[in-house]
């Protein structure tokens, strides 16, 4: 055998090219566990992916429906498919981890229409070692140059019946919230919109969850199960339910993202999402600050009893400010009073803007420009609350008008929607923020899909089932709904979760309080919240005298918001998570528990050498008596140890670890 020829087979088997048919072609992780394989039919192109040599995913069909030509599947030509390999290094500027390997194996797939119109298309596939991405691309074409997609069939024939872990909805006008539902594939219902991601356990307990990466000049997408098997569902444009994209060719869809592996901790771990964004062309970061943010309205606007005259004035944003400066909060949000907006607007509440609105100016109660400069003297950054409908008509004179006020972000709210159009002007909020120096919090919106890393002024996003419903659900939000959370929407990125309520009560004890509203899980478990949960913008979301004095806020003082190193120390689906995250050189450690008290262990060992400082927060003895109550002790360890954690029922432990 020549060695050219032994070159060749070797490239052929590594890249898993099947040689024995042009219209077959496989591509393997980097590790070699996973493998997407390709096949062209007659019919339609079918693609599995399988790990570890059992198959997850069964032949599943790609078809794509145009208003103009019809689909885009049957009788198709595949061209010769392109292999590439990526090992390189890239930098968030935000996110869970600073410094990303991306590392994977791509093949791009050239599919041509032949009849007639000679249209083409190209699948692009990539395998890293935990998930499989794809998506189509449509290039530049004499023939082609624009096209109406009235349906995208991406299917996803999950072999089996695996334990599926969803929000189910009836409609897409949605702020994406709601409480999970978990059933077996074979019980869930047929029809009916699944949000995503979606987690999926295999009784082998291989773990697959199901989102997209850069939603951007497209329709978000859902899946629906149809005749047993899943297929891709896109939000409609409004008023309408046949067009779902309009677009002028080059053009391409979102990647469709398979998160695997046996270890349910690597999707949390995961970088994906962020690795199939283009990276930010932003030249000047400085003035980016990640942090943590009063909001007064989660705790129902509360003042102190003293000549403070509550309303939209300066005396009520100074009391949060001084608050703010006083213990290192970084952020303090102008949202208004008792559901009047800031602005001038004749809409009724928050949520309704009303025929008019001018977000250029302020009641005449407010002088932002007083506010924006005493918060600066204290050293605290000013960023407003703003419904998307009142901002966007005005969008380039608004953000004019805060960075001359010297406001720093806004939390952009109410958007209830993930059509092509709303992605687009979601897209459009955050490139114009950029420009003028400003960050975004989307709140009523869709799961994050990595544009972080394109737009690190992405601080966070809602579309999480979150501690507001505390003010008015009856039964509370409950510690096995946040490990939901942690388990799926957490797999997408960023989720801002009102977090930082100082009034833990037991289960039976839960009452719905608009105001001063009361938490379900111990105090530790709320501290925990703070490592557990991704976001860039962490709320500490309490009134002042909630948090100064009592303990465990001088932990949320201290803990950071971004990161720059990730680890999952302990994960048990519906259970507990333990997740360590790392700033510099400190460590920060977090651990949720449903409602099951248990003892675990922490092994230490991911310190590597040398001697640490270790500040434990654990839940008291008396969690029955007041889930408030915890210890605080300081043990020096090092990476030998291996902690003993106890945890009450609902609730946490964290740790600061500081290196001798």
């Amino acid at each position: 055998m020549s060695s050219i020829f032994k070159a060749l087979l070797l490239f052929l088997l590594c890249h898993g090219v099947n040689v024995l048919a042009q219209n077959k072609i496989t591509l393997k992780s980097p590790d070699g566990k996973l493998v997407f394989a390709f096949k062209l039919t007659k019919e339609k192109p079918l693609y599995q992916v399988s790990y570890k040599g059992k198959l997850l995913i069964n032949d599943s069909e790609l078809n794509l429906q145009f208003k103009e030509g019809g689909n885009f599947g049957t009788n198709l030509k595949a061209l010769k498919p392109i292999f590439s390999d990526v090992n390189e290094n890239y930098e968030l500027a935000v996110g869970k981890t600073k410094v990303v390997r991306d590392l994977h194996r791509q093949v791009i797939i050239p599919l041509v229409h032949p009849a007639g119109s000679e249209r083409k298309l190209n699948l692009v596939v990539r395998a890293f070692n935990d998930g499989i991405a794809f998506r189509y691309e449509f290039p530049v074409q004499k023939n082609w140059s624009e096209y109406t997609l009235t349906d995208e069939n991406t299917w996803f024939n999950i072999v089996g019946s695996p334990k599926v872990t969803t929000l189910l909805f009836d409609n897409y006008t949605s702020s994406h919230e709601g409480l999970y539902q978990k059933q077996s594939l074979t019980e869930l219902p047929e029809n009916k919109l699944m949000d995503m991601p979606a987690l999926f356990e295999f009784s082998d307990k291989t773990y697959l969850a199901i989102t997209e990466a850069s939603l951007r000049d497209y329709a978000g997408m859902y899946l629906v199960k149809k005749n047993g098997a899943l297929k891709s569902q896109l939000s409609p444009w409004p008023g309408q339910q046949e067009i779902k994209v309009k677009a002028v060719l080059p053009h391409q869809s979102p990647w469709r993202v398979l998160l695997i592996s046996d270890r349910i901790g690597a999707l949390i771990e995961s970088n994906i999402i962020t690795s199939l964004n283009e990276p930010t062309k932003l030249k000047d970061l400085s003035w980016l600050k990640p942090g943590k943010t009063s909001f007064h309205w989660w705790n129902g606007d509360v003042l102190p009893d003293s000549t403070i005259s509550p309303g939209i004035n300066f005396e009520t944003n100074k009391y949060y400010i001084d608050f703010c400066a006083r213990n290192h909060i970084e952020y303090h949000s102008v949202i208004g009073y008792g559901g009047i907006a800031w602005y001038p607007t004749n809409g009724p509440g928050y949520g309704d803007p009303g025929t008019f609105s001018d977000v250029t100016k302020t009641v005449p109660s407010l002088d932002m420009q007083q506010v924006c400069d005493y918060a600066k003297q204290k050293g605290v950054g000013i960023h407003v609350w703003i419904n998307w409908k009142a901002l966007y008509p005005q969008l380039e004179a608004a953000f004019t008008q805060f960075e001359k006020w010297g406001i720093k972000g806004m939390m952009v709210d109410f958007m209830d929607r993930d059509d092509q159009e709303m992605v687009k002007i979601q897209e459009e909020i955050l490139s114009s923020a950029a420009a003028h120096k400003l960050f975004i919090q989307f709140h009523g919106s869709f799961k994050p899909t990595g544009l972080s890393r394109t737009y690190p002024n992405e601080f966070t996003r809602e579309g999480t089932y979150n501690y507001e419903n505390n003010k008015w659900l009856a039964a509370g939000i409950s510690p096995e709904h946040d490990l939901d959370i942690g388990f799926t929407r957490l797999l997408a990125g960023a989720s801002d979760y009102h977090l930082g309520g100082f009034r833990a009560v037991r289960p039976d004890l839960f009452k719905t309080h608009y105001v001063r509203p009361m938490m379900i899980g111990t105090r530790c478990h709320m501290l925990a919240m703070y490592v557990v949960m991704e976001s860039y913008l962490h709320m500490a979301a309490d009134y002042p005298e909630a948090y100064e004095g009592q303990p465990g806020f001088d932990f949320l003082q201290k803990v950071p918001t971004t990161w720059d190193e990730t680890r999952v120390l302990d994960a048990a689906l519906g259970e507990v998570l333990t997740i360590a995250r790392r700033k510099g050189k400190d460590w920060y450690i977090g651990t949720i528990n449903n409602s099951t008290t248990r003892t675990i262990k922490v092994n230490m060992d991911f310190l590597g050498e040398g001697n640490f400082q270790a500040e434990l927060y654990s839940d008291a003895p008396d969690p029955d008596t007041d889930p408030n109550h915890l210890t605080k002790k300081i043990k020096d360890i090092t990476g030998k140890d291996v902690l003993e954690v106890k945890l009450a029922s609902g609730g946490g432990q964290v740790m600061r670890i500081i290196s001798k």
